[in-house]
């Protein structure tokens, strides 16, 4: 008998939140157990609530024989959500938001003084900014550089640049080596991705959004454009702000800038307001 494949999901909790995979052969039951060491919460205080993709209204993941009943009796499309709530007041005051958890930051000094770590490897072995030939490769980086942008645009006249950002380029890459793999947003598929586009990022339907900005993030490392989206839910990571700097105005943890190559324009319809679907095929 084949055995049905492994789903990505997210795990959602009160005190945590990460990507786990589950079995749709699993029972309720077995699923619970291996919750518990994501949630804290005990399997008997644990109450399920899968969100699907494009759907508003979760589904609760309960039977009278959990102990027989598979999870794969619901659909579990790629990365849905699976919530999970505590029944027992006693046990959800003992688990904390993990927003409250004190978290420990080691000083930059300290650890640039640290024997045993990366930093401390590359020094002694000299590896990258460590590296005593750093500028002559920087150099060569920033011919390729150049050489594919022209490749990419038929070689063009340096003095007409091929793309606005090309100058902002020039200057930018002064300051650090160059990757080949930061000139992708110089081809013709980033052009249609325009401000008011729709779009999603994939791999998950799940986020959708609005793009509200198109352009460079100097505060944010690396060369090249930004894409800044607004997302439908807050599943983002700012509010169109990045280090005080605003590009784009939302609501806080519904903005969030990815890479040209992050995103998928198209007819996406807000999250929602789709109408009824049963084709929940895996993305």
């Amino acid at each position: 008998m084949a055995t049905a494949r492994d789903v990505p999901v997210l795990v959602v909790s009160s005190a945590a939140s990460s990507e786990r995979r589950v079995n749709p052969s699993w029972s309720i039951s077995q699923l619970k157990a291996k919750l518990e060491s994501v949630t804290g919460i005990p399997p008997s205080a644990q109450a399920l609530t899968l969100r699907l993709p494009d759907r508003q209204q979760g589904t609760a993941i309960s039977a009278q024989d959990e102990h027989h009943t598979q999870i794969g009796s619901w659909s579990l499309p790629a990365y849905a959500e699976i919530h999970v709530t505590s029944t027992d007041p006693a046990t959800a005051a003992i688990i904390p938001p993990l927003s409250s958890v004190p978290k420990y930051e080691m000083p930059v000094e300290t650890y640039s003084s640290l024997p045993d770590t990366v930093l401390a490897y590359k020094r002694s072995h000299q590896i990258g900014r460590f590296d005593p030939h750093a500028p002559e490769l920087e150099e060569k980086k920033v011919a390729n550089l150049w050489k594919e942008i022209d490749q990419a645009r038929g070689a063009q006249s340096r003095s007409e640049p091929p793309n606005p950002y090309v100058n902002q380029l020039r200057s930018l890459h002064l300051n650090r080596p160059v990757e080949l793999c930061e000139i992708g947003w110089l081809t013709d598929p980033w052009t249609e991705i325009t401000v008011g586009a729709r779009c999603i990022l994939p791999p998950s339907t799940m986020r959708r959004g609005t793009v509200a900005y198109v352009g460079l993030v100097p505060e944010i490392p690396g060369i090249g454009p930004w894409i800044g989206v607004i997302l439908d839910e807050p599943a983002g990571k700012n509010d169109g702000s990045v280090a005080g700097i605003s590009y784009f105005d939302c609501a806080p943890q519904y903005g969030v800038f990815v890479r040209p190559e992050r995103v998928k324009i198209g007819g996406w319809q807000e999250l929602g307001v789709e109408e009824d679907d049963d084709d929940l095929d895996e993305i």
